[in-house]
């Protein structure tokens, strides 16, 4: 809390922040970077190697392996969040499982799981795309914001 809004509070409540303060646990900071990480890079050392599978049995190319690849960690992610595996892993390891698109994956499928009993079309379909559609609108507007300066600086160097 920033000592600005301390200031405003009643005695009575700094008190109470005072003592709250020493009840709350402490964050184990390195170690929860550390677990992020770990698993951050297993996930996409996996990636890295189902890449290398599409390349070498199918015939794909580095840039068209990479859709593929995507695919397949969504299913991947999709499946172990069916079974409940998914979610006990990011509890354990954090932030390392929410970055990769098996992150995502997991966050959408959670929602369709939890609201399947409101029906395929309001329960599923409605309440998974709340994350995603701002997801989704964010990249769109992003990669447009990245072309267009991306064709500025070409037109301004060509």
């Amino acid at each position: 809390m920033s000592d600005k809004k301390k200031k405003n509070l009643t005695p009575t409540q700094q008190e109470y922040h005072i003592f709250m303060k020493g009840r709350e646990p402490k964050r184990p900071v390195l170690r929860n970077c550390f677990l992020a990480f770990v698993v951050g890079g297993t996930i996409c050392t996996i990636g890295q190697a189902i890449s290398i599978f599409y390349m070498t049995y199918f015939d794909f190319t580095e840039k068209t392996a990479g859709n593929p690849t995507v695919a397949t960690l969504i299913f991947i992610g999709v499946l172990l969040t069916g079974f409940g595996v998914y979610d006990s892993i990011a509890q354990w390891a954090g932030a390392g499982t929410a970055v990769p698109v098996t992150g995502f994956a997991n966050s959408i499928a959670s929602a369709a799981i939890e609201h399947r009993s409101e029906g395929y079309v309001l329960g599923v379909g409605g309440n998974m795309f709340k994350l995603a559609g701002s997801v989704i609108v964010f990249g769109t507007v992003a990669a447009f914001i990245v072309a267009l300066i991306k064709v500025t600086i070409l037109k301004l160097g060509g």
